[in-house]
């Protein structure tokens, strides 16, 4: 009887093993198998895709923002074009992407008094 209630207890702790492994592998593998990793932040995604936005013609700046009090990307445009929207995606990495017309951006002069 005592040998029963060691087996029982042995078996009922390897399926709470199993099942605590289970679950922390589908947390790292993810539902398809992939790997997961922790989303970046918007300043690490902006970072990486600035000098790609800024190659398009007509894109004059980026920036971090809020979108419907949300944080997106700006993508800042001489003129808001048909070609640019089909240039410019929607989403990076999860964040939303405004573009947002801005006419040309220029330095000042200096001011020398």
């Amino acid at each position: 009887m005592l040998s029963t209630i060691k087996i029982t207890a042995l078996t009922v702790s390897l399926i709470l093993i199993a099942g605590t492994v289970a679950c922390t592998n589908e947390k790292i593998a993810g539902p398809q198998g992939e790997n997961t990793m922790a989303a970046k932040t918007i300043e690490q995604v902006l970072k990486e895709h600035t000098e790609e936005l800024m190659a398009l013609p007509g894109v004059v700046g980026t920036a971090q923002g809020l979108c419907n009090d949300q944080p997106c990307i700006k993508v800042f445009v001489i003129e808001k074009t048909p070609e640019l929207d089909q240039k410019i995606p929607d989403t990076l990495e999860g964040y939303p992407v405004m573009i947002e017309e801005t006419g040309e951006i220029r330095a000042l002069p200096e001011n020398r008094n």
